[in-house]
């Protein structure tokens, strides 16, 4: 007989103050790495579990369901991390770093990072990889020009997230639309008029800022400096530029995104081997363990003194325990209950649409990977948009807003640890410059409250339109 029971309010609140107490209190306090923290939790929740009736096995079966939800993520992480290592090592970054520093103006640098990884994230389908290889040149590039690194870093995951959220290609779309049970095109034609004037916001925030900075601590002759020493280690020119251009080819054909990235990375070793005269063992060596460089010019080691499979095993840590704790709150059914509490303010669409993405954000901070979120967000809410009678559409996109766009925002998420890991720029220090997501959900909760862009069942000519 089945003697589980939903956990109470009074359960839930203690369980999660003691998750935020374990994890700020080891990431700010003791200085004690986040993955222990997130391993400390499941014990914490799996207590509740007990208490609620739940036998162990039980739980560490909810903990495996929720790791599996999320293995395509670490795969792919996993393959980021030897395209990173073999791209540097095959003179793929550094040249678009040298080719960055030779044309792009100071001044307009962060509109310029915005619209490239903006393209690339479109193309390829995947903000990790655009953040991985565009975005550590565009890092480069702001070093080099003097721009403040946590603003840079803003632009880079505008662009990535922009892109991502609008490709048919991105697995966080399909995701998406898939749990709202929506076309994935449509989802994507639904998720324009939200992102279109959020993007244009955005371009129009990066182009005044860099006014402000662009120039400011330019110097032209660290710039040259810099160029020298890149065309000193490698060999650079356009040719370097062909495994980026096969990838995004391969991924813009639809291919999928685990064997596109690794020939890009085997691309990466064979233009190593070819071009920058590395011998094959050592090139092969890059995927695994990075490209290592010793040199005295401080900002060129920790530019490219990056990548390989090693570099991500801190962070599929992070994802492993998250997806895990993730698994487990879905299990005892603790969002549900949350939720359960504000149904009854559940009465119109900018109520719902600003619970749907709340619920996203808590499914980042407390489910701590942006999957567990994507899958929790439209199955809770979904109710709610039913008994409104709003179309599927604008729950997809509310969930991708609360979910997509608020991962990197949370330090102890995949996307966060990710995002920090890959550019060398806290969370804490990037956050405010995530301008795309706070425009996003700004113009979300807007058009929630005014009726705008929320479409009904019952309007069939409007649901028509979106479709065609």
């Amino acid at each position: 007989m089945n003697t589980t029971r939903l956990p109470s309010m009074w359960e839930i609140m203690i369980v999660l103050a003691l998750f935020l107490a374990v994890v700020i209190s080891f990431a700010t306090v003791f200085d004690l790495p986040i993955q222990l923290a997130l391993f400390i939790s499941w014990f914490i929740v799996m207590a509740l579990g007990v208490r609620l009736g739940y036998t162990y096995n039980h739980l560490q079966g909810a903990i495996t369901r929720g790791i599996s939800n999320g293995l395509e993520a670490i795969l792919i992480l996993l393959a980021v991390g030897t395209l990173i290592g073999t791209w540097i090592a095959g003179g793929v970054v550094p040249s678009l770093i040298y080719f960055g520093l030779e044309f792009i103006n100071p001044t307009f640098f962060l509109l310029a990072t915005l619209i490239i990884c903006s393209i690339t994230s479109i193309s390829t389908g995947t903000s990790w990889g655009t953040v991985g290889t565009a975005g550590i040149a565009m890092m480069g590039i702001g070093q080099g020009l003097g721009m403040p690194l946590p603003l840079v870093a803003g632009a880079v995951i505008s662009g990535a997230y922009f892109g991502d959220k609008l490709s048919p290609l991105s697995d966080s779309t399909i995701l998406s639309a898939s749990m709202a049970r929506v076309n994935v095109i449509d989802h994507v034609k639904a998720m324009l008029v939200l992102d279109i004037p959020a993007y244009l916001i955005t371009a129009v925030l990066f182009t005044v800022t860099g006014f402000m900075y662009g120039g400011k601590d330019f110097d032209a002759g660290r710039v040259e400096e810099l160029k020298s020493l890149l065309l000193d280690t490698f060999h650079i020119s356009g040719w370097m530029l062909i495994p980026a251009l096969a990838v995004i080819v391969l991924l813009a054909l639809k291919k999928p995104s685990l064997p596109a990235i690794a020939i890009g990375s085997l691309l990466g070793i064979i233009w190593a081997v070819v071009f920058q005269h590395m011998d094959v063992a050592s090139a092969f060596n890059t995927a695994y363990e990075g490209f290592k460089i010793n040199t005295d010019n401080t900002f060129l080691s920790e530019l490219l003194n990056r990548g390989g499979i090693l570099s991500m095993v801190g962070s599929i840590i992070v994802i492993i325990f998250g997806l895990g704790f993730g698994g487990l709150l879905d299990e005892l059914g603790v969002l549900e209950v949350l939720l359960s509490k504000f149904e009854k303010i559940l009465v119109n669409s900018g109520n719902v649409t600003a619970s749907t993405i709340f619920v996203g954000l808590l499914g980042n901070i407390f489910g701590c990977a942006m999957y567990v979120s994507l899958i929790l967000t439209p199955k809770i809410m979904e109710k709610s948009y039913d008994e409104l009678r709003i179309q599927r559409l604008v729950l997809a996109r509310n969930s991708e807003v609360g979910g997509t766009l608020t991962s990197g925002m949370v330090p102890w998420t995949d996307n966060g640890v990710f995002l920090a890991t890959t550019l060398g720029i806290s969370t804490f220090a990037y956050l405010p410059f995530m301008w795309l997501s706070f425009v996003s959900i700004i113009l979300a909760i807007i058009y929630g409250y005014t009726g705008k862009f929320i479409w009904y069942v019952k309007e069939e000519k409007q649901r028509s339109a979106i479709a065609k």
